[in-house]
């Protein structure tokens, strides 16, 4: 049993706010902002985060400062996925989360340099709610159970959890359900016809199965249940646009269609007019 997690005290980033909020959604114990005992790090009771210098799960110590410069870029939070059995799955399904182990690891200069892109380009992306999330966190040397922080952290690691390993069954799901349309216009559409109960999010999922099915080349727009209603979303995969739903904006049963073309909404529930106002929407 867990009775505690220990985090080092100072600045916050994060790979250990993540790390110790993926932990709260299994362990729902106090954050302790200190540096680590002995005693600390020999019980396996007490997870020791981002701090100590040791990567040992049997005694849940989550560390990656003492491993060598050139290694894998691994962070505190690498540690915790593998440990809970995420890490390959987050991998695929987070595509946030190679940036944030390379910035943990190597630095803000050598990340831009890694993506390719002018250092000053990923200060433009912090957000203000990162900065004060991270800033809170950092403030307190303890988060326990019914503060603000440790609420969000618990919500936000659970958030996380439940989105990795959802993910899994919902592509299994796709794979199942949805079907391939292959088009006039030379190109596939991606359909997933309504099933009940509805889930929650019918589109969701649909554009990793692309991926790992590998389609990306031919497909290039989906359609899928529209939780508003009893017709369907149409889409851009990718932000292909070559699609342009604007061009299908004055058709009786399309009730909505985005001014960016991006998106477009209709009553209708018969596979032939969706794919005639798909076709519609091509302009190649």
């Amino acid at each position: 049993m867990i009775r505690e997690i220990v985090v080092h005290p100072g600045g916050a980033h994060k790979d250990d706010f993540l790390a110790c909020a993926l932990l709260l959604a299994k362990y729902p114990v106090t954050i302790y902002r200190r540096e680590p005992s002995e005693a600390d790090l020999a019980d396996a009771e007490i997870c020791v985060v981002d701090v100590g210098g040791e990567w040992n799960e049997e005694k849940m110590n989550f560390d990656h400062h003492q491993f060598p410069r050139d290694s894998e870029p691994l962070c505190a939070l690498s540690l915790v996925l593998k440990h809970l059995g995420l890490y390959e799955d987050a991998q695929k399904f987070c595509d946030w989360l190679s940036v944030a182990e390379y910035i943990d690891t190597r630095g803000i200069v050598d990340t831009a340099k890694w993506l390719g892109m002018e250092r000053e380009t990923i200060s433009k992306l912090n957000s203000p709610i990162d900065v004060t999330m991270l800033r809170r966190f950092a403030s307190e040397t303890e988060h326990r159970m019914g503060e603000p922080i440790w609420e969000l952290m618990n919500m936000l690691g659970s958030d996380l959890y439940e989105y990795i390993t959802g993910m899994r069954e919902r592509l299994a799901y796709v794979k199942e359900h949805a079907q391939i349309l292959d088009m006039d216009f030379g190109k596939k559409i991606l359909f997933m016809p309504r099933s009940e109960p509805l889930a929650e999010e019918a589109s969701a999922g649909m554009g990793r199965f692309v991926e790992e099915a590998g389609l990306k080349e031919d497909v290039v727009g989906m359609i899928y249940p529209d939780r508003r209603g009893m017709g369907y979303g149409m889409s851009r995969y990718n932000d292909d646009k070559r699609l342009e739903f604007t061009k299908i904006e004055a058709e009786d049963d399309v009730h909505f269609a985005h001014k960016k073309g991006f998106i477009a909404k209709t009553s209708s529930t018969d596979v032939a007019r969706l794919r005639e106002l798909v076709e519609q929407s091509w302009i190649g």
